[in-house]
């Protein structure tokens, strides 16, 4: 298991250079925006807008903090998202555009390579210890709120908010938070089928 504090995370410009992005993580490690695998990260979105375009991308969108943004994506209903939404998974060649309910949101991005990499996003709200299991690939659990201790096979780390832990293959994972918590878990694998 290896943990990220929120303080190591890298900031740069979006592509589109319409904003600021935090990259938690990318593979392989110190990829590019045009050459990763997959990539995590969060964003602040401050002004409505279109979306950068990944080719070949896809993306799943989470809000962690503001009143949320209505999504236009190409093909589809417009639909609301907001910090109690479900991740919303979509194409991130898809053109995409944003209008902000009111004022600045932060959002979560993970995003793999179509084709290589297929991932999931579960949004979980804990008041009690929570048990997954990791199936292989890669897992992050992201602390959005709260703090917990997470517990991997012979692993444990304290994470606090913004902190995120790193494993790699099959494990039993345990999440015990210190009151309330919400973290977010991220799968990462090979495509089913």
């Amino acid at each position: 298991m290896k943990v990220l504090s929120a303080s190591s995370y890298k900031r740069m410009p979006w592509k589109n250079g319409g904003g600021e992005t935090v990259e938690i993580a990318v593979s392989p490690e110190n990829a590019s925006l045009a050459d990763f695998d997959w990539r995590v990260s969060m964003a602040t979105v401050a002004t409505d807008g279109p979306f950068s375009s990944f080719p070949g991308i896809d993306r799943t969108l989470s809000i962690l903090q503001g009143k949320g943004m209505r999504l236009m994506i190409d093909g589809r209903e417009p639909v609301l998202m907001t910090g109690g939404t479900a991740p919303l998974p979509f194409p991130a060649d898809a053109a995409t555009t944003a209008t902000l309910v009111d004022g600045p949101i932060v959002d979560l991005n993970v995003m793999t390579r179509r084709g290589k990499l297929a991932h999931m996003v579960q949004r979980v709200a804990l008041d009690h210890p929570y048990r997954a299991e990791a199936l292989g690939g890669t897992t992050l659990a992201l602390c959005h709120g709260g703090a917990v201790r997470l517990t991997a096979g012979e692993a444990t780390a304290d994470l606090a908010a913004g902190d995120t832990a790193i494993l790699e293959g099959s494990a039993a994972i345990t999440i015990e938070p210190a009151a309330s918590a919400v973290v977010f878990l991220i799968t990462i694998d090979t495509p089913a089928g």
